[in-house]
């Protein structure tokens, strides 16, 4: 019963974690990014820009659609010094982009209001600021991938920006890797390569696929559209085989508790040998004898695993005080913010989850009754009682 508990346990927790893990980092991720991008390919921003609103009135005929904002995407080099850094830019509207991001609410420095048309102004994320050196006021040069050609050579197209302000999402890949300015200013920087199109916010982010999939069935075939699961497939996908190899892997810790049980009952069948010759001389028939090795087996599988998710539970749903009070303990902090993305342990437990693992130990603890009990009623009584 212990082991089989055990086992139970340890999955419930495990997968509860991996769960948390998995939801932390959506939700952070989806604090920066939008449900659904709108975007017109091979054109040139400032033509999309200028009918923006039109493919933002048509997405809305989709009751799911909560909020909209224009944008314009592109890849560009920061420099400051001898410090250089490769960010992806995004061109926003400050008034509009608290409908679908809360990149507003991050700012540690500065306010998001501050990119206003023809300021090129620029914020980063706290990552960035650190590794080129930068506060707020200071200047960076942009480089645009797009150049053109002189008689001297190829000349990138540059323009310097002033830091106005800095944000942290709290997932470092983005504070890392993303600034902010105005959708009007990139449009101006990255006129030849930029990509543009609407935002999307939507009331359940689960159905961001089946929106755009409606989307672009009533939006002009010009424009593609993109989700955030597809936009960060390779992540969930990575995090989804673990989440599964972790299943397997600790179910083999409830297999060797199955196992057990099954070398306990087959000891008991030849411990009680006698006994059962006894009982089969009685009147009881063989499959009478089964059920008392199938009832005993079934019953220390169905304790073991209601232990199991009960003391599984117990400890997934207060995770959140049992792991800081054993760091308060040891001195040892489980998840440095510099190495993970996030500091705290997260929980997530799911009945899914809890049920596929009690199923899965009632199945394993069910067959490993099968053998003992059919060797039980295979005995003969007239062969066991002559050698006692």
């Amino acid at each position: 019963m212990v082991g089989i508990a055990l086992g139970v346990a340890a999955l419930i927790i495990v997968l509860s974690v991996m769960n948390g893990f998995q939801t932390q980092v959506r939700d952070r991720m989806l604090s920066v990014l939008p449900h659904i991008e709108l975007y017109v390919p091979r054109t040139a921003p400032d033509l999309v820009l200028q009918h923006w609103q039109q493919i933002a009135q048509d997405a809305k005929k989709n009751k799911e659609v909560r909020g909209e904002a224009p944008f314009v995407a592109a890849q560009a080099m920061l420099v400051r010094g001898d410090s250089l850094s490769g960010v992806q830019i995004r061109g926003i509207d400050p008034k509009l982009e608290a409908a679908v991001s809360d990149v507003g609410g991050q700012m540690t420095d500065g306010n998001i209001d501050s990119l206003t048309p023809g300021s090129f102004s620029i914020v980063l994320g706290n990552q960035i600021a650190a590794s080129l050196g930068v506060k707020r006021g200071d200047t960076v040069l942009v480089l645009a991938p797009q150049g053109s050609i002189s008689p001297a050579g190829f000349a990138p197209r540059m323009r310097q920006f002033t830091v106005s302000g800095i944000f942290s999402s709290g997932y470092y890949e983005y504070d890392a890797s993303l600034a902010f300015v105005n959708f009007e200013d990139a449009a101006k920087v990255f006129r030849d390569n930029g990509t543009s199109g609407v935002r999307l916010r939507i009331a359940d982010m689960q159905k961001a696929p089946e929106v755009a999939r409606e989307l672009m069935r009533i939006l002009p075939t010009s424009v593609q559209a993109t989700d955030w699961t597809q936009n960060n497939r390779t992540w969930f996908a990575a995090v989804q085989t673990e989440k599964r190899m972790m299943f397997l892997i600790l179910a083999l810790i409830v297999a060797v508790a199955a196992f057990n049980l099954l070398s306990s009952l087959v000891m008991a069948v030849k411990d009680k040998q006698s006994d059962i010759a006894i009982l089969r001389t009685l009147g009881a028939s063989p499959r009478e004898i089964a059920k008392i090795f199938l009832v005993q087996g079934s019953l220390i599988g169905v304790v073991g695993t209601l232990l199991g998710v009960g003391f599984g539970m117990l400890i997934a749903y207060n995770i959140g005080v049992i792991v800081p009070f054993i760091e308060r303990l040891s001195g040892v902090h489980f998840l440095p913010q510099q190495i993970y993305f996030i500091s705290e342990l997260p929980s997530n437990p799911q009945l899914s989850d809890i049920v596929t693992i009690a199923i899965t130990s009632l199945v394993l603890s069910l067959l490993a009754t099968l053998y003992p009990s059919w060797r039980a009623a295979s005995l003969q009584p007239a062969q066991v009682l002559r050698h006692d």
